[in-house]
């Protein structure tokens, strides 16, 4: 996340993973969701430093649920809300007003 508080764009899909797989966001589910809406290969390793380094700023927390120590849930918290919150709005200003088909390059 820089330092105005914005999230990087794999931060970004991380913590709208968690959101998406709320209740069952452990890592590997966070790593499937993301595989499954970007038609990527994720690391789990980097999903791992990704969360471990939301939850140290605080935008995520997380929580080892009974019977199951080796997993860790991860839920977004109200500042991990604002910072996706603060980067749609910058993303959707400066989306505004472009025009892929003009320019000859439609997406797929």
């Amino acid at each position: 996340m820089g330092a105005d508080g914005l999230l990087g764009a794999f931060e970004e899909q991380v913590l709208l993973a968690v959101i998406r797989t709320a209740g069952d966001a452990y890592g590997m589910e966070v790593r499937r969701e993301i595989e499954r809406t970007s038609e990527r290969d994720v690391a789990i390793g980097a999903v791992y430093a990704t969360l471990d380094r939301l939850e140290a700023k605080g935008l995520v927390t997380s929580a080892r649920p009974r019977g199951d120590p080796s997993r860790r849930i991860f839920t977004i918290t109200r500042g991990g809300l604002s910072s996706l919150a603060a980067t749609r709005a910058v993303r959707e200003r400066l989306w505004h007003g472009v025009n892929l088909a003009r320019l000859g390059t439609e997406p797929r």
